[in-house]
């Protein structure tokens, strides 16, 4: 018993020695597995830059061309001797239309102005818009280094009129900065009042100015309180009101009357509206005039 012992005892070792070296590799590989595969697959994918396409704003009023460069999520300034003024019409753009621009926050296009002789320049121009531009670069040239936003190139956040606050992104903005579409009467036809030479024609798929008018004075009865949004909706329905108005657009007049009638309820209200309130009054006059 003990000789077979003796003999078994090296052929013991000798698998022992085995089944640790095996269980030390196998262990290796499974924490070198546990600890790299998780890794592997958590890693982020890179997302590309947005990209905004520069609208063809050419040939339009300057307050609807501001509208759309807004909603596009662009910013703005206007650049030569024609000031912004509503009624003042697009001449020329840059980038040109259909650019793509990488999202930088607010890429700034600049506009130069022609004037509308139909119109006389009255209230205060704004030729930047009211939120601070951003560096314009290229989508196609999205390779090479982004250049730093710079004051050479940002529009200065400053504008004329002492009613519109300091406004965020326009990707921040409250969607009431833009026209109102809802609730657009289906009348097929609307005659003009008066013919603009050159004048962008009344959008069928807008209400008409008579209810805009009358909806935005609704709109002031739930908002007996200002906000930075809540001002920036005011003033931009009593710029498209007025604009469309003195562009000859249907029953222009009539809403005119009706968005007096609202400024001077905004000022018992809100305290603001004086001076809207004398640009549609003498918007009127124009209209009346013309019509």
């Amino acid at each position: 018993m003990a000789a077979r012992l003796a003999a078994l005892t090296p052929r013991m070792l000798l698998i022992g020695v085995f089944a640790v070296l095996c269980t030390g590799t196998l262990g290796y590989a499974a924490e070198q597995t546990l600890t790299t595969t998780p890794a592997a697959a958590g890693t982020p994918q890179a997302a590309g830059p947005a990209v905004l396409t520069v609208p063809d704003v050419v040939g339009q009023a300057f307050v609807f061309a501001k509208g759309s460069l807004e909603d596009a999520g662009l910013a703005w300034r206007v650049a030569g001797s024609v000031r912004g003024y509503s009624a003042n019409l697009v001449l020329s753009q840059s980038p040109e239309p259909g650019t793509k621009l990488l999202d930088t926050g607010a890429p700034l296009i600049t506009l130069t102005l022609k004037r509308n002789s139909s119109y006389q320049q009255v209230g205060d121009a704004e030729d930047a818009s009211p939120y601070t531009a951003t560096a314009v670069q290229r989508a196609d040239l999205a390779a090479q280094p982004l250049p730093a936003a710079t004051t050479a190139n940002a529009a200065p956040a400053v504008t004329t009129r002492s009613a519109v606050p300091n406004a965020a992104a326009p990707k921040a903005r409250a969607p009431q900065s833009s026209p109102v579409k809802t609730a657009a009467a289906a009348v097929p036809k609307r005659p003009v009042a008066f013919v603009v030479p050159g004048a962008r024609k009344e959008p069928l798929d807008e209400m008409p100015l008579p209810n805009r008018a009358l909806l935005l004075g609704r709109w002031l009865d739930a908002h007996p309180k200002p906000t930075d949004a809540g001002v920036k909706h005011w003033l931009y329905q009593n710029e498209w009101i007025v604009a469309g108005a003195r562009l000859g657009w249907w029953r222009g007049a009539e809403a005119l009357q009706t968005l007096i009638a609202v400024d001077r309820r905004t000022q018992s209200v809100w305290g603001i509206g004086a001076k809207s309130a004398g640009v549609a009054r003498q918007a009127l006059t124009e209209v009346k005039a013309h019509s």
